[in-house]
Parts: C-alpha cells; sequence; structure tokens
C-alpha cells in the first residue's frame, strides 16, 4: 500500500474513533436531545405545528430502529455508557452551544422521552480487488448515531429553529470542541439538502484542515414533536476534498417508523 495510503487510512481510523467515543454518547434511554433540521422540509419560521403530546422513552424504543430495518446495516441499542453529560462538553464559542452539542447528544431544551441507536454500514468485500482497493472497500462504511428526542407543545420546532441559527451563526470561522479533555476543531459547517419529516436540517461538517481534515455530516428532523438526529461519518473519508453521502436508507426507514 503506498505511503500516502497508509497516512490516511491511519488519520481515517484515529479520527473515527475519537469521534465514536464522541458521538455515541448521544442518544441511550436516560439522554435526550432536540437537534434542528432544514433544508428539505418546511420553513420553521412559517411552520406552527399545534400543540402535540410528546412521546415517552418507552414509546420512542418502539419507534427506534431495530435489526433489520435497514438491509446492510447492523443496528444496536446505545446504552448508559455512550451518554454524554452536559459537564463532559464544553465549546468555545456560546452561539455554537447547539450545533456543537448535537454531535454529541448533549440535552437540550426539555425533552419528555429519549432513545437511541448506532448504525453501521456493512463493508463492501471483494475478493478480486487488489489489496489496497480491497482495504478502501472495507473502510467505505458510514456509522451513524441516531436519537430520538420528544417534546411537549412546540419544544421540538423550537429546538430546530435554534439549531438553525447556530450553524448559520458557526458555518464559517470555525469553533472548539472539547470532551472529556479531547479537542476537535470544527472548520467549517456547509448546510446541504435534507428531506424527511415535518421539517429536515443537513450539515456537512469539517473537523480540521487539508490533509489532517475529516467530514462528518449532520441530519436533524422533526416530525410531530419528535426530533431525530443522526450524526454519521465514514472511516475511509478523510481530507478537505472528502464527501460521502448521507445515510439516506437509515433516515428513511427511521422516518417511516415516526410517522
Amino acid at each position: 500500500m503506498r505511503a500516502t495510503a497508509v497516512r490516511r487510512t491511519a488519520l481515517a481510523a484515529a479520527v473515527a474513533s475519537l469521534t465514536l467515543l464522541a458521538t455515541a454518547c448521544s442518544g441511550s434511554d436516560s439522554d435526550a436531545k432536540g437537534d434542528g433540521g432544514a433544508s428539505g422540509g418546511k420553513d420553521a419560521a412559517s411552520s406552527k405545528p399545534a400543540a402535540v403530546k410528546a412521546l415517552t422513552s418507552a414509546e420512542l424504543e418502539k419507534v427506534s430502529l431495530e435489526q433489520g430495518d435497514v438491509a446492510g446495516h447492523k443496528i444496536s441499542k446505545t446504552g448508559p455508557e455512550d451518554i454524554a453529560q452536559p459537564e463532559d462538553v464544553t465549546v468555545d464559542k456560546k452561539e455554537c452551544e447547539p450545533i456543537g452539542f448535537a454531535f454529541y447528544g448533549v440535552k437540550r431544551g426539555t425533552p419528555v422521552g429519549n432513545a437511541g441507536r448506532k448504525v453501521v454500514q456493512e463493508p463492501r468485500k471483494d475478493e478480486s480487488a487488489d489489496p489496497e482497493d480491497a482495504l478502501a472497500g472495507l473502510l467505505d462504511v458510514t456509522s451513524s448515531l441516531v436519537t430520538l428526542a420528544s417534546y411537549e407543545g412546540d419544544g421540538a420546532a423550537k429546538s430546530l429553529a435554534e439549531l438553525r441559527e447556530s450553524a448559520a451563526k458557526c458555518a464559517t470561522g470555525g469553533f472548539t470542541l472539547t470532551m472529556k479533555g479531547s479537542k476537535q476543531k470544527v472548520t467549517k459547517v456547509t448546510e446541504e439538502k435534507a428531506t424527511g419529516g415535518e421539517e429536515a436540517l443537513a450539515w456537512r461538517v469539517q473537523m480540521g484542515e487539508g490533509d489532517a481534515a475529516a467530514p462528518f455530516k449532520l441530519v436533524s428532523l422533526r416530525q410531530g414533536g419528535t426530533v431525530a438526529t443522526f450524526f454519521s461519518f465514514n472511516l475511509g473519508k478523510t481530507g478537505a476534498d472528502s464527501d460521502f453521502a448521507q445515510p439516506a436508507a437509515v433516515i428513511d426507514a427511521q422516518v417511516k417508523k415516526l410517522g
């Protein structure tokens, strides 16, 4: 394998490991989060949903993804060890806290119930490929942390609006996140199109710069009083020019269960 490929593989693994530690902190039975979305759904500014009854954690568990719901993916439930507490995460810019907290699943607002899942795409295997291409195929998998949080009244809509505003303010200039002493520099936040639910937002989030950069995807949507958030990374994608697709199959499956 070429030296550059080795460096990229090592970087991808390092970034992914750190991100798994942090993002796994999002969404378990005792963690709740309100994240936002925009772009493919209705404009939150003009959308004024009627008051809704929040779902309890037990009710959210029933509409969360389960193994077999998404072909080619392994799905598991998050546990108490995956929860990030507000004191575990700091953001150096106050206006960037909502979107920064969304990466780690830090509780925002006052959700009534919550649930979480880890969804990992199964790797492609091509025995006829040369070693470097075969390794690339094994690394080209998208892992997502999926969290659900349900709010009374217009709490979900407000949570999305807060996230939208935060992302807009922090799109350029960057900000720094610290998760239990480990720092991550967010250098760019780029809005993308998203669909699903009654409102949906999506961004490509870049951490680091140049060859040390890695892209992540954040998608958040609202269905009634429930906010579903998907924070994803791909082991095989590093570098400022790298990108990967949103986990559309995972998002669609979750929206279907919420509907």
